[in-house]
């Protein structure tokens, strides 16, 4: 079952053909237009021929070799976005290689004068084949030899061209490089003094040895210190107890020692205990005063004096020594000397450690320097190394460079020379007028829309029922078939035709738009004239009358009264005369059909309105009413009158009748407001003229109504359900 969006979709493409077939004079003169101008000038351009040629681009060598394109006076690109292809493009179409094309070949305009660089360049395409390095370069032209000759020669010209610009450049890089070289073996020689330099100075041969080495000199010189601190430990214990045990000093142990050693000094100690014996056994003897004992008093104190003299000698002038400290036991001499032994370990120990400690800060503070002086000798042999590096490099390149220089070639060559075209590539005719035809019919269709567009009038059945918004009672063909007018009343003079059958539709529907009331009298009328409101009348009462129904056909449009032509009457007498008292309208109307009379407008009265619009009018129609099964009343259109309001007011409703092609969107409006402003029961709405063909859906089946067909109507509850329409 197809979706809402399908159904959506074919309506609004059956539109859009709808709207072509209406405007299709438009669109064929608009599409012919294009295509015919698409056609002629297409056919009056000169046939243009196409050479093409391929050049392979390669980098430049002499850039390859130096390496210093900037230093050499070459320009970089300015963006990272450049592209080397690019620009030797631009050197292809520069002026001063076109303008040598130009004069060689002797190019000219079409006034015969020397062609112009920019209407060459127009004719010119350089383009880079995507992925490769190839360079492909198109000329156009009326002429195919020259278009040939444009590109060969311009190929050419841009070889000789690249050669003189390398040669330039080669030149260029060796006049640099031998300018460069003594520059930078100097830095080389600087690079190295500096080194060395640094090496005597801060006596470096091989720092990370010497990392080495110190660190093994810091672990033997801990070691060291470690065994002297306990030697030092155990002098200092021994020391401090043979101190204890001798009640001495260590300086003073030294000084007994000494002086128990000293020779001179014992000769004059005993010599000086001999007198002191001697002077003991005087004073037994002898006074104080006795000659004896004044002289070995003399004798003491003379040997006294020299041992001081000798004791001052060895250990110090100002320095005291008992005389029992002067000779000491063999034991006490022999703890003395242990005592003595002692100290001078100690001091041998604390000297040592000492020592080491000292060698220790030196090895230490070495150790600290070695990094600093690892990073300074890293950067001088860096740079060194930058210097030779750099050299070797600038000496390689200057050979190179050389031997380049002596070399004719460039960094292009040709790929494949321009041949002769032998078919033009423009204009393509084909091309051209499938283009011109698509466009023409583009262009036609918009035209098409365009005008429908700006028309105002209503184009179909949807557009009338969503514009007025009123029930949809029935839809009437169009009477006019091949370009000739069929019979104005096919209800009775084609009674199975669709025209026929599209009223006994609309009658049937019309009586099942009211369901509270019996419809007996109602107002057929229309928004402008021309919509066909009169035939719709008259077949609706004849539709009526075939039902077996007395009807009265009134035509109430005393303007332009047209009941009296369909049914070829005389109008001598009618309704308006029958209002003015001029006859009973009984006796003025006419039978034309069983069971349907027609009262026709009468004579012409000079303000329809005022008749209309009176008691009499009133009356009429209540007795109408009463004496027939049906009053149909033919009145003007909204737009022009009021009668149809006045009359609406005073039967069962307003039958409205819209035409598209007539009626437009304003005046369907205005009548719609009418309407609505004089509060009108408006039964429904019936659109005449529909086409059959139109695709709108609002159509009957000929086949069915000829009794041909096989489909049956069907009625629901909002009306009557034909094949491929619902009314209602």
């Amino acid at each position: 079952m197809p979706s809402h969006e399908e159904d959506t979709d074919y309506i609004n493409l059956q539109e859009y053909l709808l709207v072509l077939k209406r405007r299709w004079l438009a669109a064929a003169i608009v599409m012919g237009s294009v295509f015919g101008i698409t056609a002629f000038v297409t056919y009056s351009q000169k046939p243009i021929y196409e050479a093409s040629g391929k050049l392979l681009l390669k980098q430049n060598e002499a850039s390859n070799l130096t390496g210093l394109n900037q230093k050499l006076g070459e320009l970089s690109g300015l963006t990272n976005t450049s592209n080397p292809l690019e620009t030797e493009a631009e050197i292809i179409r520069s002026n001063p290689l076109v303008k040598k094309i130009v004069n060689e070949l002797e190019m000219q305009d079409k006034k015969g004068k020397p062609l112009e660089i920019d209407d060459f360049l127009k004719n010119l395409k350089v383009k880079s084949v995507k992925g490769t390095d190839v360079m492909e370069l198109t000329y156009r032209g009326t002429n195919p030899l020259e278009t040939a000759k444009v590109i060969n020669t311009l190929m050419n010209n841009y070889l000789e061209n690249n050669i003189r610009s390398n040669r330039t450049e080669v030149t260029a890089a060796r006049d640099f490089l031998r300018k460069q070289l003594p520059e930078i073996e100097n830095k080389v020689v600087q690079a190295e003094a500096t080194l060395r330099r640094f090496k005597d100075d801060n006596k470096v041969v091989s720092l990370a040895e010497e990392a080495k080495v110190g660190v093994e000199g810091m672990r033997n010189i801990a070691e060291e210190s470690t065994r002297a601190l306990a030697v030092l430990e155990e002098a200092k214990s021994r020391s401090g107890t043979l101190q204890k045990q001798l009640d001495l000093t260590t300086q003073k142990a030294v000084e007994l020692s000494t002086l128990s050693q000293t020779p001179g000094i014992q000769q004059v100690l005993a010599e000086y205990q001999k007198v002191q014996d001697d002077l003991a056994v005087a004073r037994s003897r002898f006074t104080e005063e006795h000659p004896s004992v004044r002289n070995l008093v003399a004798k003491e104190q003379a040997f006294r004096q020299q041992m001081e003299k000798r004791v001052g000698r060895v250990i110090g002038v100002g320095e005291s020594v008992k005389e029992q400290d002067l000779q000491i036991g063999e034991l006490k001499q022999s703890l003395t000397g242990e005592l003595v032994k002692s100290e001078v370990e100690r001091l041998a120990a604390l000297q040592r450690v000492q020592v080491l400690r000292n060698a220790y800060i030196t090895y230490e503070t070495r150790m600290r320097q070695l990094p600093k002086l690892e990073q300074r000798q890293r950067g001088l042999e860096r740079r060194l190394e930058v210097a030779q590096t750099t050299y070797q490099q600038v000496q390689k390149q200057l050979q190179e460079v050389e031997v380049v220089e002596q070399q004719k070639v460039g960094n292009a060559r040709i790929v494949s020379e321009a041949l002769v075209p032998e078919k033009p590539v423009a204009p393509k005719i084909p091309l051209n007028l499938a283009l011109g035809g698509f466009l023409g019919v583009l262009l036609g269709a918009g035209t098409a829309l365009l005008l429908e567009a700006l028309d105002k009038s209503l184009k179909n059945v949807d557009e009338a029922k969503r514009l007025l918004g009123y029930p949809l009672l029935g839809t009437v063909p169009n009477l006019a078939e091949k370009g000739k007018m069929a019979t104005e009343i096919p209800a009775r003079d084609n009674p199975y035709s669709s025209g026929s059958m599209a009223f006994e539709m609309l009658m049937t529907n019309l009586a099942f738009s009211v369901s509270d009331q019996e419809l007996r009298v109602i107002v057929v009328t229309s928004s402008v004239p021309g919509e066909g409101k009169s035939l719709v009348a008259a077949n609706l009462a004849v539709a009526k009358a075939q039902m077996g129904k007395r009807v009265l056909l009134i035509d109430a449009d005393m303007r332009r009264p047209r009941q009296h032509e369909i049914w070829e009457l005389q109008n001598f007498m009618g309704l308006s005369n029958a209002l003015v008292g001029q006859g009973e309208w009984v006796n003025l109307t006419k039978e034309v059909v069983y069971g349907l009379d027609v009262l026709t407008a009468g004579t012409i009265p000079p303000n329809p309105l005022a008749i209309v619009d009176s008691q009499s009018m009133a009356t009429l129609i209540r007795e109408t009413g009463k004496d027939y099964d049906f009053v149909i009343i033919d009145t003007p259109p909204l737009t022009l009158a009021s009668e149809a309001q006045l009359l609406g007011k005073m039967a069962d409703g307003i039958l409205l009748v819209v035409r598209p092609g007539v009626a437009n969107v304003d005046t369907v409006g205005i009548a719609k407001t009418m309407i609505e402003q004089s509060s009108q029961r408006v039964l429904g709405m019936v659109v005449n003229g529909v086409n059959v063909d139109s695709g709108s859906g609002y159509y009957y089946n000929k086949g069915y109504y000829g009794r041909k067909g096989n489909e049956k109507s069907e009625v629901d509850g909002k009306g009557v359900k034909l094949p491929g329409i619902r009314i209602g």
